[in-house]
């Protein structure tokens, strides 16, 4: 990184975990890419950051999703978890709201991971580019951590 700054529209890893293809996801929606290219993380911690600079376009109530838009137009939707949407908000504490400026590696969200596994809902958290791009990403079946770069390249 050059002067210890990131690189313009770096995306940074939004939880702790391994990385999965999202054609692997358990979900048809998310592994046929209905709604965008994207990839998906099986959380080893429940601390959910934006993976890049832009404005919250969407916060469900329930704590279980997020848009971001950012400045040059491209559009990501952050679902934590699969089917959590029933838990009605169990398990998720939303820290923004619809129209929050955030960096990339702010603190937007936490999941209680024991408690969703409770409920017998997967942990496995997606990241989808709901604008179009296309996406090469690069450390699939890899560990990452928070804020950690290069996990993602837009074609």
């Amino acid at each position: 990184m050059l002067f210890g700054k990131r690189k313009k529209n770096q995306f940074v890893a939004f939880m702790t975990g391994q990385v999965i293809e999202l054609e692997k996801v358990e979900d048809q929606v998310f592994s046929s890419k209905m709604m965008g290219d994207g990839y998906a993380i099986e959380p080893s911690d429940g601390k959910v950051v934006s993976p890049v600079d832009g404005e919250i376009t969407v916060a469900f109530p329930t704590g279980h999703a997020y848009g971001i838009k950012t400045k040059d137009g491209k559009e990501i939707l952050l679902h934590l978890g699969i089917d959590t949407v029933e838990l009605e908000g169990k398990g998720f504490t939303p820290h923004v709201k619809v129209g929050d400026k955030v960096k990339a590696g702010d603190h937007i969200a936490d999941m209680d991971l024991e408690l969703i596994k409770r409920e017998n809902k997967p942990l496995t958290s997606m990241l989808i580019f709901t604008s179009g791009e296309s996406v090469d990403v690069k450390k699939i079946d890899e560990m990452v951590t928070i804020e950690e770069t290069d996990i993602v390249e837009i074609k």
